[in-house]
Protein backbone atom coordinates (compact mmCIF):
# COMPACT_ATOMS: atom_id res chain seq x y z
CA UNK A 1 0.00 0.00 0.00
CA UNK A 2 0.94 3.00 -0.57
CA UNK A 3 -0.37 5.41 1.78
CA UNK A 4 -1.24 4.80 5.29
CA UNK A 5 -3.27 5.98 7.36
CA UNK A 6 -2.79 5.67 11.50
CA UNK A 7 -5.84 3.77 12.13
CA UNK A 8 -3.98 0.53 9.84
CA UNK A 9 -0.43 0.83 10.66
CA UNK A 10 0.25 -2.43 10.52
CA UNK A 11 -0.06 -2.39 6.68
CA UNK A 12 3.61 -2.12 5.04
CA UNK A 13 4.72 1.30 4.39
CA UNK A 14 5.36 2.46 1.03
CA UNK A 15 6.27 5.74 -1.53
CA UNK A 16 3.81 8.39 -2.05
CA UNK A 17 5.06 8.89 -5.55
CA UNK A 18 7.23 7.93 -7.99
CA UNK A 19 10.72 8.20 -8.25
CA UNK A 20 12.34 11.58 -9.26
CA UNK A 21 15.80 12.66 -10.34
CA UNK A 22 18.63 9.73 -9.65
CA UNK A 23 21.00 10.47 -7.36
CA UNK A 24 23.82 9.99 -9.69
CA UNK A 25 22.33 13.35 -12.31
CA UNK A 26 23.96 15.31 -9.18
CA UNK A 27 26.79 16.98 -7.57
CA UNK A 28 27.99 15.36 -4.23
CA UNK A 29 28.35 17.64 -1.59
CA UNK A 30 31.65 19.08 -0.61
CA UNK A 31 30.64 18.78 3.08
CA UNK A 32 30.91 15.59 5.86
CA UNK A 33 27.44 13.94 5.91
CA UNK A 34 26.65 13.10 9.32
CA UNK A 35 25.22 9.72 10.69
CA UNK A 36 21.32 9.19 11.42
CA UNK A 37 21.82 7.92 15.21
CA UNK A 38 18.44 8.57 16.79
CA UNK A 39 14.72 9.12 16.27
CA UNK A 40 15.12 11.73 18.58
CA UNK A 41 17.10 14.87 19.23
CA UNK A 42 16.47 15.25 22.65
CA UNK A 43 13.71 14.83 25.47
CA UNK A 44 10.16 16.57 24.47
CA UNK A 45 9.65 18.20 27.84
CA UNK A 46 12.52 20.45 27.19
CA UNK A 47 11.50 21.40 23.73
CA UNK A 48 8.33 21.49 24.76
CA UNK A 49 9.85 24.26 27.64
CA UNK A 50 11.26 26.27 24.73
CA UNK A 51 8.63 26.35 22.69
CA UNK A 52 10.15 25.04 19.58
CA UNK A 53 7.06 24.12 17.78
CA UNK A 54 5.33 26.67 18.59
CA UNK A 55 8.03 29.22 17.31
CA UNK A 56 8.04 27.34 14.02
CA UNK A 57 4.47 27.38 13.73
CA UNK A 58 4.03 30.77 14.30
CA UNK A 59 7.09 32.12 11.98
CA UNK A 60 5.61 29.45 9.35
CA UNK A 61 2.19 31.11 9.60
CA UNK A 62 0.86 27.18 9.54
CA UNK A 63 -3.18 27.14 10.11
CA UNK A 64 -5.85 24.58 10.58
CA UNK A 65 -6.34 23.30 7.52
CA UNK A 66 -2.95 23.57 5.79
CA UNK A 67 -1.01 19.83 5.04
CA UNK A 68 2.53 20.38 6.28
CA UNK A 69 4.74 17.93 5.66
CA UNK A 70 7.18 16.76 8.40
CA UNK A 71 10.79 15.65 6.46
CA UNK A 72 12.65 13.41 8.51
CA UNK A 73 10.21 12.64 11.27
CA UNK A 74 12.01 10.28 13.24
CA UNK A 75 9.84 9.60 16.87
CA UNK A 76 7.10 12.27 15.70
CA UNK A 77 7.78 15.36 17.92
CA UNK A 78 6.43 17.51 15.27
CA UNK A 79 4.40 15.35 14.11
CA UNK A 80 1.82 14.72 16.75
CA UNK A 81 1.83 19.06 17.83
CA UNK A 82 1.51 19.22 13.85
CA UNK A 83 -1.47 16.93 13.84
CA UNK A 84 -3.01 19.37 16.62
CA UNK A 85 -2.46 22.65 14.91
CA UNK A 86 -3.44 21.88 11.45
CA UNK A 87 -6.97 19.96 13.22
CA UNK A 88 -9.34 17.56 11.49
CA UNK A 89 -9.73 20.08 8.24
CA UNK A 90 -5.52 19.73 7.39
CA UNK A 91 -3.19 16.85 7.07
CA UNK A 92 0.49 16.26 8.12
CA UNK A 93 2.42 14.29 5.83
CA UNK A 94 5.15 12.14 7.99
CA UNK A 95 7.99 11.68 6.25
CA UNK A 96 11.16 9.80 6.80
CA UNK A 97 13.97 7.07 4.88
CA UNK A 98 13.85 4.68 7.99
CA UNK A 99 10.39 2.21 7.68
CA UNK A 100 10.99 1.41 11.29
CA UNK A 101 10.83 5.07 12.44
CA UNK A 102 7.49 5.84 10.39
CA UNK A 103 6.05 2.37 12.39
CA UNK A 104 7.06 3.31 15.89
CA UNK A 105 5.44 7.07 14.86
CA UNK A 106 2.53 5.11 13.26
CA UNK A 107 1.64 3.60 16.36
CA UNK A 108 2.05 6.04 18.37
CA UNK A 109 -0.16 8.32 16.42
CA UNK A 110 -2.83 5.28 16.91
CA UNK A 111 -2.52 5.65 20.23
CA UNK A 112 -3.10 8.98 20.33
CA UNK A 113 -6.32 8.87 18.53
CA UNK A 114 -4.81 11.26 15.61
CA UNK A 115 -6.42 10.79 12.44
CA UNK A 116 -5.04 12.92 10.15
CA UNK A 117 -1.39 11.68 10.06
CA UNK A 118 -0.30 10.36 6.60
CA UNK A 119 3.07 8.34 6.40
CA UNK A 120 5.61 8.36 3.36
CA UNK A 121 8.76 6.71 3.14
CA UNK A 122 11.51 8.31 1.20
CA UNK A 123 14.92 7.61 -0.05
CA UNK A 124 18.25 9.42 0.72
CA UNK A 125 18.20 11.12 -2.72
CA UNK A 126 13.99 11.73 -3.20
CA UNK A 127 10.97 12.13 -0.47
CA UNK A 128 8.85 10.80 -2.80
CA UNK A 129 5.51 12.85 -2.18
CA UNK A 130 2.93 13.74 -4.29
CA UNK A 131 3.01 16.51 -6.51
CA UNK A 132 1.68 20.01 -5.18
CA UNK A 133 0.37 18.47 -1.95
CA UNK A 134 2.22 20.54 0.76
CA UNK A 135 1.32 23.79 2.06
CA UNK A 136 5.05 23.83 4.18
CA UNK A 137 7.37 21.84 4.77
CA UNK A 138 10.19 21.61 7.87
CA UNK A 139 13.22 19.70 8.05
CA UNK A 140 13.86 20.09 12.05
CA UNK A 141 17.71 19.34 13.19
CA UNK A 142 18.20 16.54 10.21
CA UNK A 143 19.12 18.82 7.15
CA UNK A 144 23.11 17.57 8.14
CA UNK A 145 22.12 14.26 7.55
CA UNK A 146 21.09 13.97 4.10
CA UNK A 147 23.32 12.22 2.04
CA UNK A 148 22.55 13.67 -1.28
CA UNK A 149 20.84 17.36 -0.01
CA UNK A 150 20.91 18.54 -3.80
CA UNK A 151 19.35 15.42 -5.15
CA UNK A 152 17.03 15.67 -2.36
CA UNK A 153 16.30 19.18 -2.91
CA UNK A 154 15.45 18.97 -6.50
CA UNK A 155 13.27 16.06 -5.66
CA UNK A 156 10.94 18.23 -3.18
CA UNK A 157 10.31 20.77 -4.88
CA UNK A 158 7.65 19.47 -6.69
CA UNK A 159 5.75 18.22 -3.81
CA UNK A 160 5.49 22.26 -2.81
CA UNK A 161 3.00 24.26 -3.70
CA UNK A 162 3.98 27.67 -5.57
CA UNK A 163 2.98 29.65 -1.97
CA UNK A 164 4.47 26.69 0.28
CA UNK A 165 7.38 27.67 2.84
CA UNK A 166 10.36 25.39 3.98
CA UNK A 167 11.82 25.93 7.55
CA UNK A 168 14.68 24.43 7.98
CA UNK A 169 15.87 24.11 11.36
CA UNK A 170 19.11 23.61 12.50
CA UNK A 171 22.52 24.72 14.70
CA UNK A 172 25.10 26.87 13.45
CA UNK A 173 27.91 24.08 13.78
CA UNK A 174 29.86 21.88 11.53
CA UNK A 175 27.85 18.89 10.01
CA UNK A 176 30.04 16.42 11.91
CA UNK A 177 29.16 18.19 14.50
CA UNK A 178 25.61 17.49 13.66
CA UNK A 179 24.87 21.02 12.48
CA UNK A 180 24.97 22.75 9.57
CA UNK A 181 26.46 26.52 8.93
CA UNK A 182 23.52 28.68 7.67
CA UNK A 183 25.84 30.18 5.01
CA UNK A 184 26.17 26.66 3.68
CA UNK A 185 22.53 26.31 3.90
CA UNK A 186 21.87 28.95 2.04
CA UNK A 187 24.18 28.40 -0.90
CA UNK A 188 22.91 25.04 -1.58
CA UNK A 189 19.21 25.46 -1.49
CA UNK A 190 20.36 28.68 -4.02
CA UNK A 191 22.10 26.22 -5.91
CA UNK A 192 18.69 24.41 -6.89
CA UNK A 193 16.41 27.36 -6.90
CA UNK A 194 14.97 27.84 -3.62
CA UNK A 195 14.70 32.04 -2.87
CA UNK A 196 15.40 32.68 1.07
CA UNK A 197 12.70 34.48 2.51
CA UNK A 198 14.00 34.95 6.43
CA UNK A 199 15.98 33.82 8.74
CA UNK A 200 15.44 33.64 13.27
CA UNK A 201 17.14 32.62 15.94
CA UNK A 202 15.18 30.20 18.00
CA UNK A 203 15.15 30.31 21.88
CA UNK A 204 17.55 28.41 23.86
CA UNK A 205 19.79 26.44 22.15
CA UNK A 206 17.45 25.41 19.53
CA UNK A 207 19.69 26.80 16.90
CA UNK A 208 18.12 28.84 13.79
CA UNK A 209 14.84 28.30 11.11
CA UNK A 210 15.65 29.45 8.12
CA UNK A 211 13.14 29.87 5.79
CA UNK A 212 12.67 29.36 1.76
CA UNK A 213 10.26 29.65 -0.72
CA UNK A 214 10.49 26.56 -3.35
CA UNK A 215 11.67 26.96 -6.98
CA UNK A 216 9.96 28.15 -10.26
CA UNK A 217 9.56 24.73 -11.52
CA UNK A 218 9.20 26.35 -15.56
CA UNK A 219 12.62 27.99 -14.53
CA UNK A 220 14.30 25.06 -12.74
CA UNK A 221 18.45 24.68 -13.74
CA UNK A 222 19.09 20.62 -14.81
CA UNK A 223 20.71 18.91 -12.27
CA UNK A 224 23.70 18.75 -14.37
CA UNK A 225 23.85 22.66 -14.07
CA UNK A 226 24.18 22.88 -10.36
CA UNK A 227 27.25 23.62 -8.82
CA UNK A 228 27.84 21.92 -5.29
CA UNK A 229 28.72 24.54 -2.03
CA UNK A 230 32.22 24.42 -0.62
CA UNK A 231 31.82 25.22 2.96
CA UNK A 232 32.93 29.33 3.05
CA UNK A 233 33.86 29.15 7.11
CA UNK A 234 35.77 26.08 6.15
CA UNK A 235 34.35 24.24 9.12
CA UNK A 236 34.61 20.45 8.79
Amino acid sequence: MALIATRAYAVDMGYLAPPGVAANKFPSPQRPIARIVSPRRSAEERRDALNEAGQIARVLELKPGMTVGDIGAGSGYHTVRLSHLVGPAGSVVAQDVTRDYLVELARRTKLLKLTNVQFALGEPHDPRLPASSLDAAILVHMYHEIAQPYAFLYNLAPALKQSARVGIVDLELPTSKHGMPIALLRCELTAVGYREVAAYKLAGDGGYLAIFSPPELAARKSPRDIVACVDPAGTR
